[in-house]
């Protein structure tokens, strides 16, 4: 027996020191492990601070939850006839409406945005009739911008692009230190929408419906096929001559 507890304690020498007194086992203490908090952000980019739950900055393309970075619109605010590319046709259509029609084209965007029944008329009537009392009161149209220019907001949100704050910032860097946080962002940027419907409407409903009609198609081609079965004609017989 005797050799058999030198084995024991050869074979686990922190066998004494985990025992009281007594004999008895006890349990090891457990040493608390220092947290290191996140370093503050640096500047990122695009002039914008922020960090990951992980404390890695947002600047970090490999983060998973990280908000994708913003894309550009498909065609510029003055670009009236559109593109040289397989969709320059719809945009000479698109800058014929715009000029001609508004109101139609207006109905349009929205329609293909919203996709759902009677999105087209309900939208075109209120604008032809601000249209109207604008062009009768004032001369001009100044009162549909009002109306219209969530449509923009709404398609920034839906395709992830880029704000006028956020051009700007990119190009020349003048709007980063002005912007604080996400929201106030989102207000500089709302407010650039109601001005560009405001001073650029024609332009701006364009650019819009170029946008669209490059990434949505229209709802009406979007209608379930249906499978239509026809029975066999029938069939008569007869005895051979």
């Amino acid at each position: 027996m005797a050799k058999k507890q030198d084995r024991e304690g050869e074979a686990s020498p922190l066998l004494h020191q985990l025992q009281d007194a007594d004999g008895k086992p006890k349990t090891p203490p457990i040493l608390p492990v220092a947290v290191k908090p996140p370093p503050p952000g640096p500047a990122i980019a695009n002039g914008y601070h922020g960090w990951t739950a992980d404390g890695l900055p947002l600047a970090h393309g490999s983060v998973v939850g990280e908000p994708i970075g913003r894309a550009q619109w498909n065609s510029s605010l003055c670009a009236c006839l559109g593109r040289n590319d397989e969709f320059c046709s719809s945009d000479l259509e698109v800058c014929l409406l715009g000029s001609v029609a508004p109101c139609v084209l207006y109905g349009s965007n929205v329609e293909r945005l919203g996709s759902a029944p009677g999105t087209f008329a309900n939208h075109c009537l209120p604008y032809s009739g601000l249209y109207v009392f604008g062009k009768a009161l004032f001369g001009c149209n100044c009162l549909a911008p009002w109306f219209s220019y969530p449509t923009r907001t709404a398609i920034r949100h839906k395709f992830n692009l880029e704000g006028s704050c956020e051009a700007l910032n990119r190009s020349c860097g003048c709007c980063g230190s002005y912007v604080v946080d996400d929201e106030q962002l989102e207000q500089c940027e709302t407010a650039c929408d109601f001005g560009t419907h405001v001073f650029c409407h024609a332009c701006a409903l364009c650019q819009e419906a170029r946008e669209l009609r490059r990434r949505l198609p229209h709802p009406a081609f979007n209608a379930k096929p249906v499978l239509v079965m026809i029975p066999p004609a029938e069939q008569s017989m007869g005895r051979g001559a």
